[in-house]
């Protein structure tokens, strides 16, 4: 028994670092992979940062609905930076090593930026539910104030939750093995290589999702039923139209994100398969942040109203210098 605990000692303390498996079970895609990942990496950040510079920019978007769009955009660029960059680095080095504080610091800020993406979109749906149920009291209940506090909430919410949960997953011992059969530090391929018992740490896993996950989510399901509800009131079919229009593409945006991630982290450790965690990960964690750009302005009148303003103002600045000059 005593040279068992040996053993684990020595195995623990050997465990500095992991090696991110990632997508090396497809060796002859890596250069597909790595292309891929860096074209969408630039989607993601070029999308997202647009959409900041409009709301900030354009006076007519200087409302609550864009400010917490704009939060949410800045969020999503935090967000995949925590694990794109280091996959990329992975891909075109073919490094796949990473120290264990490494590991814990990407695991803890993913964690703390999926809390903050949760609490957001809850938000995101309260302001809609407002704006629709009680839109004459709209102006004095998400007043400046009002949306400031709320969006730092949900920015501030999830650091004393997530960093204490990475801590506890982390004074774990790691004797298994140090290879993470995934692209990221994330909970249920960690507590794979961790020994003994990880039972209440699963639990643990369970009612901090439930937390910071399923509570929103029930928010966001309340808040719709009763946006559907008095929209289905509407007098005017134009009316329903455009109260759809601007509540679809945020309902489709939660679905997406909280679809992948609740099956996730909420299936039982025996059911988690390395390729399914992968395929749900890059779901949550790289297809959704790209498509958000798209799907918020696109399906927004007053997104491409403002992105067409700005460009004439500029085409129109420009043809001035010139014309100046010559």
């Amino acid at each position: 028994m005593k040279h068992k605990d040996e053993n684990t000692e020595a195995n623990f303390t050997a465990v500095m670092q992991f090696v991110l498996l990632g997508f090396s079970d497809l060796p002859s895609l890596q250069g597909l992979l790595s292309a891929l990942f860096s074209i969408i990496y630039l989607t993601i950040l070029v999308g997202n940062s647009l959409i900041i510079i409009i709301t900030r920019l354009e006076s007519s978007l200087q409302k609550p609905m864009y400010f917490f769009l704009a939060n949410f955009s800045s969020l999503e660029v935090f967000y995949v930076s925590v694990i794109l960059p280091r996959m990329l680095f992975n891909l075109w080095t073919q490094d796949r090593s990473i120290s264990l504080l490494d590991c814990a610091t990407q695991m803890c800020f993913f964690l703390i930026l999926g809390t903050t993406e949760c609490f957001l979109l809850a938000v995101m749906s309260y302001d809609r539910y407002v704006a629709i149920c009680s839109p004459l009291h709209y102006p004095v209940v998400m007043n400046h104030k009002m949306c400031v506090q709320l969006a730092l909430g949900s920015w501030v919410t999830g650091i004393p939750v997530q960093i204490g949960q990475t801590w506890q997953i982390f004074s774990l011992p790691f004797c298994n093995s140090n290879r993470i059969d995934h692209f990221f530090c994330d909970i249920p391929p960690i507590l794979k290589l961790a020994c003994g018992d990880t039972f209440v740490h699963e639990v643990s896993v369970y009612i901090v999702v439930m937390l910071v996950a399923a509570i929103p989510f029930m928010l966001i399901l309340a808040s719709y039923s009763k946006i559907i509800c008095t929209i289905l009131r509407l007098p005017t079919a134009k009316g329903r139209a455009k109260a759809f229009s601007t509540c679809s593409s945020h309902l489709l945006v939660v679905v997406l994100f909280f679809g992948s991630a609740t099956i996730t982290y909420l299936r039982p450790k025996s059911n988690h398969s390395a390729g399914v965690d992968k395929l749900l990960s890059v779901l949550y964690t790289i297809v959704t942040p790209m498509f958000n750009p798209m799907i918020y302005s696109l399906r927004n009148k007053d997104v491409i109203a403002a992105l067409r303003k700005i460009i004439c103002r500029q085409f129109v600045k420009t043809y001035i210098s010139v014309t100046c000059n010559l």
